[in-house]
């Protein structure tokens, strides 16, 4: 068992409706076999997707409305409530909309904005999807917690010749003390919280186009995966993990590594 003392928790954020903008948490409960609490629970469907809730299985981000594609979405901020499921809406910093997703026609409102916010970038008529029980809107299959190691994002800065805000890579978990890329080697191994939460890294994470997205300004400025693949040979920065044990998460907590 080797100890990272310097390794710590910088920030955790979630993002309730898929694409749209993070929230900076306090705290956040993980569950053992489970996904980052509050994070992916909806997603906007851009035309017909086939996506079943009855039945999910996992389908590419592309369905979705999503920043990739998509990167005036990045004028939105949004604030979700836990206790209602009411998702507040801004657009260019003036109030846009208020609806509760939890409900058809919340989510028909929700759909109804995006249809007049977008009307040039949909493919069909826009639906607000929720996940169902066990499942959650991620990117990867496998994408229950992303981690986000805030030194690949500064050396990522000298790659690309420009300030990098480490909101494009929409991570769960900022971490501070790794080294730049450190994160990539560590797939197998297990992070474990001074709450006793267990946190197996299980593959790295593909950078896409979303990261060329400035997150305050909806601007794409930056060509980060073609500069991660320029400089590394890959276009990778970042994990995912899996929740072995569920605990308690805070920004500033210490994290060792076992394995």
């Amino acid at each position: 068992m080797s100890q990272s003392p310097a390794l710590r928790i910088a920030a955790l954020y979630r993002y309730p409706v898929k694409g749209l903008s993070p929230e900076a948490l306090e705290t956040a409960e993980l569950e053992t076999s489970g996904y980052f609490p509050g994070d992916r629970l909806y997603a906007i469907e851009n035309g017909p997707s086939g996506f079943n809730e009855t039945v999910p299985r996992h389908l590419p981000k592309v369905a979705y409305l999503m920043l990739m594609r998509n990167e005036a979405l990045a004028r939105l901020r949004t604030r979700f409530d836990d206790a209602t499921h009411r998702l507040t809406v801004e657009a260019d910093g003036d109030p846009a909309m208020e609806a509760d997703l939890s409900t058809a026609e919340g989510r028909e409102a929700l759909a109804g904005f995006m249809k007049d916010f977008l009307p040039q970038e949909l493919r069909g008529v826009p639906r607000v999807l929720a996940a169902p029980p066990g499942y959650r809107f991620t990117d990867s299959r496998t994408g229950y917690v992303s981690l986000i190691n805030r030194a690949s994002v500064a050396a990522t800065e000298d790659l690309v010749g420009a300030p990098v805000d480490p909101l494009r890579f929409r991570g769960n978990l900022y971490l501070d003390g790794l080294e730049p890329f450190a994160e990539l080697d560590m797939v197998g191994r297990v992070l474990e919280t001074e709450s006793g939460a267990r946190l197996k890294i299980t593959s790295r994470t593909v950078r896409c186009a979303a990261t060329n997205v400035d997150p305050q300004t909806g601007q794409r400025d930056l060509s980060i995966p073609k500069a991660l693949m320029d400089g590394l040979g890959h276009a990778d920065c970042g994990v995912y993990a899996e929740v072995l044990a569920g605990g308690r998460l805070r920004p500033g907590d210490g994290l060792r590594v076992i394995g």
